[in-house]
C-alpha cells in the first residue's frame, strides 16, 4: 500500500524538528521549499502504483513517495552509494528532519535500489520539467541564452578484450548449465566445467602482450585458437542442455524456463563475440558493425572525443544544454551516438518547447558548426549563434569571430565543461551504477535533477529579501 508522507508528527517532534532546523544548510532550506511542490510528490506516488496491480490498495505500507524522493535527491546530491545514504540518515537528526522521516524507520539500502528502479526515466524525465518550470516561475530562468554540450557516461563494465570477454561469457554459461543441472535433478551427460582451463588460456594470452614482433603475434594467436576452441565447446554443451530442457515435461521444463531463456541469450551473445574476435585476431579487421563490448551492458558504445588522457570511452552519449544561471532544461541518453552536428536544431526546439520561447543567443562549441545548422537556427528565430567555425578560410567569417558579442558567447558556452565536470564528479554521472540503458537514464536524470535543485537554492538564496 502506497502513501503521500508519513502521518502528522506529535507535539514533541515538532518542537524538536524546530530545533534542528537551525542546522540546515543555506540550500536545503530553498531545496525543502521547492519540493513541497505537490506535482513532484504526485509524480512519485503514481510511479509507485504501478509497482504492482494492487499497491494502492493492499500490501504492506511502502516508503512514502515525499520520503522516496528526498532521499534519492539527497543520495545524488551528496554522490552517495545505497548503503552510505541508509547509514547517514538513520545517524543525522538534520538528514531525517530534510527527508521528512522523523522517528520513522528509515527505508534500508534494498528497498532503496527498488525503489530507485521504480521510478522509471519517463518519471524522472517529468520531475525535471516540472522543476525546470518551478525555476522559470521563480524567474532564475528566462530562456533567452542556450549553451548545450555533450559528454559520455560510462557503464559499468571493465575495460573490455576479446578474451576477457570471452572468460566471462564461458564462466556465465558454466554456472548456468550448472544451476539447470540442479533444478531438474541431473542431465543425461554431466555439464563439464572448463572454467579452469579457459582462465589458463587467457593469462597465457596476457603474458603473451609482453612479446613483441611476430614472435609474439603468432604466439598469441595459437592461445587464441586454444580459447576459441574451448569456448565453442562450452557454447555446444549449452546447446545440448537447451534440448535437453525442451524435453522435459511441462511441469520440470517451467521450473527451469527462466533460465533456459538468459541461457539462450547468453549464448547468443557469446557467439557474437567469438566472431569479432576470429575477425580481429585472424583477420585483422577491428572496424566490425554492432560490436559488443559487455555480455552485461550489451547497449555500450565506443566513443572516441580526441581527448588525450582517455582516448576511448566505454557507455553513452549524454547532451546537455543549459540556460542562465547554470540551469540544465533539458538532457538525452542518447541510443545510438549522434554527431554533434545533428543536435543543434533539435536543442533549440527542446528549449522553445520547455520555456516557451526561442533563445535569443546560442553558444556551442565547434563540433556542433555547420553552415545549415546557422542559418537554420536563425530561421527559428536565434538573433546571436556563437559557434565557431574552425576550418575556416573566409577573412568575413574570421572577422564575425572576432566580434565582441561572439567572444562573450564562447566565454560564456565554456560553463558547459564545469557543469559537466560537476554533475560527473559530485552528483555520480562518473560512477554510473544502474544497469541497463533505461537504468543508465533514471541515474543522469536524477544527477541533473540535484544539480538544478542546488542551482536554483543558491540563486534564490542569494536573492534579496
Amino acid at each position: 500500500m502506497i502513501q503521500f508522507r508519513h502521518q502528522q508528527r506529535s507535539v514533541w517532534e515538532g518542537l524538536f524538528a524546530e530545533e534542528v532546523a537551525e542546522l540546515w544548510e543555506p540550500w536545503m532550506r530553498v531545496v525543502d521549499e521547492l519540493l513541497e511542490d505537490e506535482a513532484l510528490v504526485d509524480g512519485v506516488y503514481e510511479a509507485q502504483g504501478r509497482r504492482h496491480g494492487q499497491s494502492r490498495t493492499s500490501g504492506r505500507p511502502q516508503t512514502p513517495a515525499e520520503v522516496t524522493l528526498r532521499m534519492l535527491i539527497l543520495k545524488h546530491v551528496r554522490n552517495w552509494s545505497y548503503e552510505t545514504l541508509e547509514r547517514e540518515v538513520r545517524a543525522n537528526v538534520v538528514y531525517r528532519s530534510f527527508c521528512r522521516i522523523g522517528t520513522e524507520k528509515v527505508p534500508d539500502a534494498k528497498t532503496l535500489v527498488r525503489l530507485g528502479q521504480v521510478i522509471g526515466p519517463e518519471t524522472i524525465a517529468e520531475l525535471h520539467g516540472r522543476i525546470v518550470a518551478l525555476a522559470q516561475k521563480q524567474g532564475v530562468i528566462r530562456g533567452r541564452k542556450m549553451r548545450v554540450d555533450t559528454t559520455v557516461v560510462e557503464s559499468n563494465i571493465h575495460y573490455p578484450t576479446d578474451s576477457g570477454l570471452l572468460n566471462d561469457g564461458t564462466r556465465v554459461l558454466t554456472r548456468m548449465m550448472k544451476q539447470i543441472e540442479q533444478k531438474v535433478g541431473g542431465l543425461k551427460r554431466k555439464v563439464r566445467d572448463r572454467k579452469r582451463s579457459v582462465r589458463k588460456r587467457v593469462i597465457a594470452i596476457a603474458h603473451g602482450l609482453r612479446h613483441k614482433g611476430t614472435e609474439g603475434e603468432l604466439q598469441r594467436k595459437q592461445e587464441y585458437r586454444k580459447l576459441l576452441r574451448l569456448t565453442r565447446q562450452i557454447l555446444n554443451d549449452s546447446r545440448r542442455v537447451l534440448q535437453e530442457v525442451e524435453a522435459l515435461p511441462a511441469r520440470r521444463r517451467r521450473d527451469v524456463s527462466g533460465l533456459g531463456e538468459r541461457l539462450e541469450t547468453m549464448a547468443d551473445q557469446v557467439r557474437r563475440v567469438v566472431r569479432q574476435t576470429k575477425a580481429r585476431v585472424f583477420a585483422g579487421l577491428t572496424q566490425l558493425p554492432d560490436k559488443l563490448f559487455s555480455l552485461f551492458e550489451a547497449h555500450t558504445e565506443i566513443v572516441r572525443k580526441g581527448r588525450a588522457g582517455k582516448p576511448n570511452e566505454f557507455g553513452k552519449v549524454v547532451g546537455i544544454q543549459e540556460a542562465e544561471n547554470q540551469i540544465i532544461t533539458h538532457y538525452e541518453v542518447y541510443e545510438e551516438r549522434p554527431s554533434d552536428r545533428h543536435l543543434l536544431l533539435t536543442a533549440v526546439e527542446a528549449h522553445r518547447l520547455k520555456l516557451g520561447r526561442v533563445p535569443g543567443w546560442v553558444a556551442a562549441d565547434a563540433g556542433f558548426y555547420s553552415q545549415s545548422n546557422e542559418e537554420g537556427a536563425h530561421a527559428m528565430g536565434v538573433k546571436y549563434v556563437s559557434i565557431p567555425n574552425r576550418s575556416t578560410r573566409s577573412a568575413e567569417r574570421r572577422k564575425l569571430e572576432k566580434q565582441r558579442w561572439f567572444k562573450r558567447g564562447q566565454k560564456w558556452r565554456t560553463g558547459c565543461e564545469g557543469r559537466i565536470s560537476v554533475l560527473k564528479r559530485r552528483h555520480g554521472l562518473a560512477r554510473c551504477r544502474y544497469h541497463g540503458l533505461q537504468g543508465m537514464r533514471r541515474w543522469v536524470g536524477l544527477g541533473v535533477i540535484a544539480d538544478n535543485l542546488i542551482n536554483i537554492g543558491r540563486c534564490l538564496a542569494a536573492q534579496p529579501a
